[in-house]
């Protein structure tokens, strides 16, 4: 029950475990009667009754006189969590005559129904934007620099000194925006490293501006324990890459209060190692000499701009060493691919049970695109292999059984494998190794790489010295057949010197996750890979439907360099797109992989429908993919996908602008409640924590999802919620789980127009929306507000698709609104009207906040 209050009073909003009555009264400002003739809600309401005593309408109005009351009572009714909200309109007239003008007022009521957990998760503060620092607010300061880890020098100085050799120097001063007439024309070789080289800087000043975010006023430093010579700052994310902070990278600190107009000092401490909430960094002996543990500083963040210095130097050597017909290929093959006699013999796959198949099994696809490869069927252009959801772990297989046939076939060849991630790069070596005598093979780590985390069998083969990562010279590394990178780490190799056309191949694994300036850093010192020798052949491996790579620069996102290589050249290459008249791709450039090991039919259908054209061909485990066909909590039996419809509200709390959502996580944690309290039920099979993943678009969220989890933990004192993973659809690029669930947290229409321009969220981006929903291998759960997701085609098909197969459950949009412009209003009432603050940081980083790239 809600207190009276006067309907010229604020919108009331009010909070019940389950039944809600609002009762409003109006309270006449005039000095003569009133007839108040009518009242309604402007759209139908399902959960909302509204009556009065006199039952007034136009055909019975009720006279007010100065100073009258009158109730009339709101009644809210559900049993589902969630904001609703309800738009009234009351209807006056000064007099009943016909001609008399009637006046309204409208007044805005909310009705929450949550639970205890709802209020644990609610905003710690209200939301205030920060404003961005004024360049007037700078001091003039000096630097002092500081101590490098031991060994560093000499690990860096050949990369930076050739480097600051280039001519591709960082201009100085204030960007001129007339270059920025170069990115209105196409990309093309004439324009190519001159526009790259542009995006890159636009790019890297973005990063400047968004590192300042996790800069740290006022924070104390400690000395470490064990080095008295390191100090120790706490930096909490930063095992989460928020922010990137890596071995040899640069702090900024001052000492908090110093504001001397005359000049501030800033000490430069270098990391010296990296844990889990802290840095050690090293300082100069002078600054070390006079600290005192306690001692607060004022801390910034800083870009290390190697990652992209390697990239501009690639864009110039692709223009120097002419590597058009790589980049830019048209024209026909070098090389037809073998007709009768294959180059070697192969076994196709007999057990389609098999999830991810031994290299011994293979399928057609597989085989088609090795037997290219190796035949060197696309030179000079890159040979594709296009890897959709469910066939990642078998294209790094086709990968690896490409080159073990090269190295089979062509005695003098060598090979360079890279990945743009250290993980992608291990998982290759690792496969590889299982095949290859490990003295064939050499991973190389940049030195930045934590030492912990290489793998036990690869140990023995890579550049792992006692304690830090140590480099041949390049008479050495040229003595191997195959080497293993990171896409930033090749660009050592060019640095050190290995002469031009030294590998005779290049692959590239989850291609299309990494800028095209990244792919091109292992092509640019390569003169052979234009495909002119013998040998010279471009591989590139992933899929362009997903996640492309992750950029912050609005300009740089505008003008196409969120476009991998990979898929710029399926996009706008004919050699790589489907014949017209028999619709299918030409083999002697593209594979498509078209056999999904992971997913039950009915999680891979939409996907495989908006995004692989039917093509798709379900290979998973029956035992593993059926496992939560007769699960109770299903909609609709052996349909195991659910769209949860939930009456959210987008909020945000603090300086934070990313959006959560309470009552998502709420029907979140009941879901996973029934997941793990019904295990074994009903023959089900036992599933653990490790076997669920649950996908946010918004950082925010999924840190209220991990603080809900922690709640939860005490109800499951045998279960390790721990090991279940919570994160946002980049981290669970590549990755699979028995049961997914996803909240979409979008509630409010009034942001979407800004996620579409931004690729923000799961609403208007199809790339996070494909890779979110195709993690699942037998369940997935979907939980969000139909009322914003309805309005985006891909996922009204979703939802259509649900509905039509029986699997939606909860809020149902067709009994709330009508009409479009109803919803968008209603939607916007969910979310008070932020005050507008001026900030450069970048929309990406303000919603998403993604981790920050950090692989050398």
């Amino acid at each position: 029950m809600v207190d009276a209050a006067c309907l010229s009073y604020q919108p009331i909003r009010t909070t019940s475990s389950k039944h809600v009555n609002a009762q409003n009264s109006f309270l006449p400002t005039r000095h003569i009667p009133l007839s108040f003739t009518y009242y309604s809600a402007l759209h139908r309401m399902t959960c909302f009754n509204l009556q009065d005593k006199q039952k007034v309408t136009r055909n019975n109005p009720l006279q007010l006189g100065p100073g009258a009351k009158y109730e009339v009572q709101l009644q809210f009714k559900s049993s589902l969590l969630g904001f609703y909200p309800a738009t009234l309109v009351f209807e006056f007239k000064p007099s009943l005559s016909s001609s008399s003008p009637a006046f309204h007022l409208l007044r805005f009521i909310e009705a929450q129904y949550v639970t205890g957990l709802a209020r644990e998760l609610a905003p710690t503060a209200p939301y205030k934007p920060r404003a961005i620092i004024s360049a007037t607010d700078y001091l003039p300061y000096t630097v002092e620099d500081g101590e490098p880890p031991e060994r560093w020098v000499t690990h860096t100085h050949l990369v930076t000194h050739t480097l600051n050799k280039s001519t591709f120097m960082r201009p100085q001063g204030q960007t001129n925006y007339q270059d920025l007439s170069i990115l209105e024309s196409g990309l093309s070789r004439e324009n190519y490293s001159k526009r790259f080289q542009l995006l890159l800087y636009l790019e890297e000043l973005q990063m400047e501006v968004d590192i300042k975010r996790y800069n740290k006023p006022n924070t104390p430093m400690v000395r470490d324990k064990t080095n008295k010579k390191l100090l120790v700052l706490e930096v909490p994310g930063v095992s989460e890459n928020r922010p990137s902070v890596l071995r040899g990278d640069a702090i900024l600190v001052t000492r908090s209060g110093d504001s001397n107009k005359g000049g501030v000092v800033k000490y430069r401490g270098y990391v010296h190692r990296v844990e889990l909430d802290s840095v050690k960094l090293g300082f100069n002996s002078k600054f070390i000499s006079s600290f005192v543990d306690g001692l607060q500083f004022d801390v910034e963040f800083t870009v290390n701009r190697l990652t992209t210095r390697l990239q501009q130097r690639a864009t110039e050597l692709a223009d120097r060493h002419n590597l058009g017909n790589v980049l830019f290929p048209s024209g026909e093959p070098t090389i037809q691919p073998p007709k009768k006699q294959p180059l070697f013999t192969l076994t196709l796959i007999k057990n389609p049970q098999y999830i991810t198949p031994p290299l011994s099994l293979y399928n057609p696809e597989q085989y088609t695109a090795v037997q290219n490869i190796v035949a060197g069927s696309s030179r000079p252009a890159p040979y594709l292999v296009f890897g959709p959801p469910g066939t990642g772990k078998t294209h790094t297989v086709t990968l690896v059984e490409a080159i073990k046939q090269v190295l089979k076939t062509q005695s003098h060849a060598h090979i360079l494998a890279c990945a743009p991630s250290n993980s992608a790069a291990d998982l290759l070596a690792l496969k590889l190794l299982e095949h290859l005598e490990h003295r064939r093979l050499f991973r190389m780590y940049a030195a930045s790489c934590n030492p912990a985390n290489v793998p036990n069998d690869i140990r023995d083969c890579c550049n792992l010295g006692q304690d830090c990562f140590v480099f041949p010279c390049k008479e050495e590394l040229m003595k191997y057949s195959i080497m293993v990178t990171t896409l930033l780490t090749a660009g050592r190799l060019v640095t050190g010197g290995l002469p031009p056309g030294h590998f005779s191949h290049v692959f590239v694994d989850e291609a299309g996750h990494a800028v095209e300036t990244e792919t091109i850093i292992p092509l640019a010192g390569e003169r052979g890979m234009d495909g002119g020798g013998e040998t010279g052949q471009v591989v590139l491996a992933g899929d362009p439907k997903q996640l492309g790579p992750i950029l912050r620069s609005p300009l740089a996102l505008k003008h196409g360099m969120g476009v991998s290589l990979l898929e710029r050249l399926m996009k706008d290459v004919s050699l790589y797109q489907k014949d017209e008249e028999n619709g299918v791709f030409n083999n002697c450039y593209v594979t498509k992989l078209l056999r999904n090991y992971r997913s039950h039919p009915s999680i891979l259908k939409v996907p495989n429908e908006l995004f692989y054209e039917e093509e798709l061909q379900v290979f998973a485990n029956e035992m593993i993919r059926n496992s939560y066909c007769t699960w109770e909590h299903l909609p609709q039996k052996n349909f195991p996908v659910v769209f949860h419809g939930v009456a959210g509200r987008d909020e945000r709390e603090a300086t934070s602008p990313s959006f959560f959502n309470v009552a998502e996580i709420e029907v979140l944690m009941d879901y996973l409640k029934k997941l793990l309290q019904g295990q074994g039920k009903r023959g089900l099979a036992t599933i653990s924590p490790k076997d669920i993943g649950i996908i946010a678009p918004y950082r925010k969220q999924v840190e209220k999802i991990r603080k809900a989890l922690k709640t939860l933990e005490k109800d499951f004192k045998s279960t390790s919620i721990k090991d279940l993973k919570v994160g946002s659809v980049e981290e669970f690029q590549g990755q699979e789980r028995r049961v997914i669930l996803v909240s979409t947290v979008r509630s409010s229409a009034k942001y979407v127009k800004t996620d579409q321009y931004f690729s923000l969220g799961f609403v208007k981006n199809e790339k996070r929306f494909n890779v979110a929903v195709t993690r699942a291998k037998a369940l997935l759960i979907v939980v969000g507000n139909p009322l914003v997701l309805r309005g985006d085609p891909t996922w009204g098909r979703f939802l259509q698709f649900c509905s039509q197969a029986g699997g939606k459950t909860g809020f149902d949009s067709s009994q709330a609104e009508g009409e479009e412009e109803v919803v968008e209003r209603l939607a916007a009432l969910c979310l008070q009207a932020d005050p507008h603050v001026e900030t450069e940081e970048s929309e990406v980083q303000q919603q998403i906040e993604p981790e920050w790239r950090n692989e050398q």
